[in-house]
């Protein structure tokens, strides 16, 4: 009973009332799942037609992503034993043509990497470590024909003995050959565990060491090639036994030899992403526990959005995910959505909470200054020119000093000088990999600021303008509750109204009645209005500032 209380008051002391904090460093993070298709691709390249069908799909997934503000794809690259990527030691999955081995015409990796990282988003490669399948599939044969002793097969599935000799060199091969061909921002292990029927021969703590010895190895191999690219797993939810709260036998140390915040201790991990799929008394301790042993590393815990879901049989209430995301940000930790398909399918309406709410203006992931913390120098230019109908932004001059690869972008804007670039509410736009920004229409009477950001995450002071920019068009009226709908063109077919920030995220849309638009929950900031025809075709017919 005493424990229940306990939950139930650290709970509530974090989620009676929406979070009013706005990071600016946040590991905002999803499961993209490949598996059988379950998040993409659901459309199989087998044609030129169905290749770029397949292509469009993603790109329709990262827009929700990234309109959301979701800022880390865990892309599913290693399935079992098979691939999304042509690899030299794996044949690819058959999640891409509907045929294991069969090439889908393009590079599934590389086309998914430029298409994140041209929205300001980090694409860590999933790899699922120790299961290999079913003891007939195509990769786990294909791996039992080369390394005979390396593979166990329990019941009719297979897995890589972690205390095989070979297993932690066949994993190392796996991520450099990713690493050494693709320029992903991760590596992220899934089930780097053993099994949880295995028939243990030896104590756990020898277990937990052949385990972590193939940690090691990745860690070894990828940063020695590339030192920037972060290392991450998604360990069992709860880590082990609280002196208050008991795991019931389900956890990561004891139960499946992960030593998860051993890993963060030592440096092995950059990240966790623990698989917290529970609520209650089974959530917030174990919380509390991943935030006492962060190491001063980036935590995302995983949450059971699936969960939300009446066709799996749950049917959890919104209001056990959304008060786990307030305590979350409460705790200064990320979070990270189980699956994509879950979240952007809108399911109980979590996708509209975390645009509108939660998550309204983006973030950026936090530094990794354990492994390097010198900052590039800011630019030292810039200028700023009205066309007809946007503004662009150029700048020159940063130099990286870590010696790393090429140098991204970030620019704020605010009514204000110098524009603070702590407050992520002036942030629209980040990670640009070009020195260079068109905004649609005008800003306004706006200031702006550029830093340079390197690969480890190290920012550089801000390049301030001098001159603040004048507005050549009409603000649309509003008193901060309400904005009255101008007069649209006739031959624009509007059917809705959109509400756009100048990040391009879309904050609301609303049938079009014609004469005025409920805008009390968007905050503070510029805006621009959108109609928005039946095929969801939408046109810009003006501009906005909400200010309180």
């Amino acid at each position: 009973m005493l424990k229940k209380l306990t939950a139930f008051l650290f709970a509530g002391l974090f989620s009676l009332t929406i979070s009013s904090q706005v990071p600016k460093h946040e590991v905002r993070a999803v499961w993209l799942t490949t598996i059988k298709s379950l998040d993409w691709p659901q459309v199989k390249a087998t044609s030129a037609e169905s290749i770029e069908r397949q292509k469009q799909q993603l790109c329709d997934i990262l827009d929700r992503l990234h309109r959301a503000n979701v800022n880390t794809i865990l892309l599913q690259t290693r399935i079992r034993a098979t691939t999304i990527y042509p690899s030299q030691y794996e044949p690819f999955d058959d999640c891409l043509t509907g045929k294991a081995g069969r090439h889908p015409g393009y590079d599934p990796l590389k086309f998914a990497i430029d298409e994140c990282h041209r929205r300001g988003m980090e694409l860590h490669a999933w790899i699922v470590t120790i299961p290999v399948g079913k003891n007939n599939s195509p990769g786990t044969k294909q791996l039992r024909n080369r390394y005979p002793s390396m593979l166990v097969k329990i019941g009719d599935e297979s897995y890589m003995d972690p205390g095989s000799s070979q297993t932690g060199p066949y994993l190392s091969k796996i991520c450099k050959e990713i690493v050494d061909n693709y320029d992903v921002d991760g590596i992220h292990l899934d089930y780097i565990r053993y099994p949880e029927n295995w028939k243990f021969k030896y104590s756990r703590q020898i277990g937990r060491n052949n385990i972590t010895s193939i940690v090691r190895q990745i860690h070894q191999t990828v940063k020695g090639v590339k030192p920037w690219v972060k290392i991450s797993c998604s360990p069992i939810g709860k880590f082990s036994d609280l002196s208050f709260y008991s795991s019931y036998g389900w956890n990561a140390y004891e139960k499946v030899c992960q030593d998860a915040q051993g890993w963060l201790r030592e440096g092995l991990m950059d990240q966790l992403y623990p698989m917290m799929y529970f609520r209650g008394d089974n959530f917030y301790p174990f919380a509390v526990d991943w935030k006492a042993n962060t190491y001063g590393r980036m935590v995302a815990p995983g949450l059971a959005i699936w969960l939300l879901s009446r066709r799996e049989g749950n049917d959890w209430p919104l209001i056990d995910i959304t008060r786990e995301l307030n305590v979350l940000r409460n705790m200064g930790l990320g979070h990270t959505y189980f699956r994509s398909r879950f979240f952007t399918d809108n399911v109980k309406g979590i996708y509209e909470y975390m645009v509108r709410d939660l998550d309204s203006y983006p973030a950026l992931i936090p530094p990794m200054t354990w492994v390097s913390s010198t900052k590039p120098t800011q630019p030292q230019g810039m200028n700023v020119n009205q066309m007809s109908d946007a503004v662009r932004l150029e700048w020159w001059g940063a130099k990286d000093r870590s010696n790393g690869p090429q140098l991204l972008y970030n620019v704020y804007s605010s009514t204000q000088s110098p524009v603070d670039v702590n407050d992520a509410r002036n942030l629209i736009a980040h990670h640009l990999t070009s020195p260079h920004l068109t905004i649609r229409g005008d800003a306004g009477n706006h200031y702006f600021a550029i830093t340079a950001i390197d690969r480890y995450g190290n920012e550089s002071d801000a390049l301030q303008s001098t001159q603040k920019h004048k507005p050549q068009i009409e603000w649309i009226s509003n008193d901060g509750r309400k904005l009255k709908i101008p007069t649209i063109d006739p031959s624009i077919s509007c059917d809705y109204i959109s509400i756009v920030s100048m990040a391009g995220n879309v904050m609301t849309i609303r049938p079009n009645n014609h004469t005025d638009i409920n805008i009390r929950t968007i905050p503070e900031g510029v805006y621009e209005l959108h109609a928005v025809d039946r095929h969801k075709h939408s046109r810009r017919i003006g501009q906005f500032m909400i200010k309180r």
